[in-house]
């Protein structure tokens, strides 16, 4: 019997599928020793300086044992979770993320610094390539939202949920994936980047307006956080998106390059 499957279309660049995984990568690592530099200060305030009265986030442990999470006033026991966790010494104490989530996964300020910085310059430099690499290619224009692509958000939704037995009509890239890429590419990563450098020392003493442009360096640690949040997000809906639209075509594509359409 005859292959009815259409040809396989060579989907992504090398460069493009590098950046990819090795943005993975530079992720993860950034979260791990991101959480490494928090647990140094365990809060997060909308303020210009650390201002208890104006604190978002406070992870701590109030007693011997016992470990809390206050978010905007309201305060949670999450003891063994967040506050009172594993230390990585083989016991447990008062650290607001598990050694088990951090890099380096003891208590090491300067080492998870130093992770931090390296990685964030990979991140930044794989954002720049995945640029390039699909500007060159020419399908830039294909992965930005546009407003013809709105209306069709909601049946995309539906068909990832199985609520509707087929896609809205779309070209290489569906909207979702498209509203997601814009939002990453263009806004979340370059915010993340800049909100980095706001939070430096060095930054802040050469180019103190850019500081000051998002409210003070403990500010930008708020917008920081926030941004790695959304990230996170990101990667968990695109993983969904992923598993739903054939998980082995899909991964494929990214690995080769050679994408089979369905």
């Amino acid at each position: 019997m005859k292959d009815a499957r259409r040809p396989a279309i060579y989907r992504y660049a090398f460069l493009t599928r590098a950046s990819h995984w090795l943005w993975v990568l530079a992720l993860f690592i950034l979260v791990g020793s991101g959480l490494q530099i928090f647990n140094a200060s365990p809060n997060l305030d909308a303020s210009d300086k650390s201002d208890p009265a104006r604190r978002v986030l406070a992870i701590g442990s109030p007693a011997e044992g016992v470990g809390t999470t206050t978010i905007f006033g309201r305060t949670f026991v999450t003891t063994g979770w967040l506050g009172w966790t594993n230390d990585g010494m083989g016991s447990r104490g008062a650290h607001a993320f598990p050694a088990t989530i951090t890099i380096p996964g003891f208590k090491d300020l300067a080492g998870g610094r130093r992770w931090h910085l390296f990685f964030a310059w990979v991140a930044a430099l794989c954002w720049l390539a995945w640029l390039v690499s699909a500007a060159i290619k020419g399908s830039l224009r294909e992965m930005v939202l546009r407003p013809s692509d709105v209306p069709k958000l909601w049946p995309m939704q539906a068909y990832y949920l199985k609520l509707r037995k087929t896609p809205p009509p779309y070209g290489i890239y569906n909207p979702l994936q498209k509203a997601s890429y814009t939002a990453v590419l263009f806004v979340i990563a370059p915010l993340v980047v800049v909100t980095g450098l706001a939070l430096s020392p060095g930054i802040d003493a050469i180019a103190n307006p850019l500081t000051v442009l998002f409210g003070g360096r403990q500010f930008a640690r708020l917008w920081h956080f926030a941004g790695m949040l959304v990230l996170l997000i990101f990667f968990a809906v695109h993983t969904f998106q992923v598993a739903t639209q054939g998980v082995v075509n899909q991964m494929r594509s990214m690995i080769t390059g050679w994408y089979q359409p369905q």
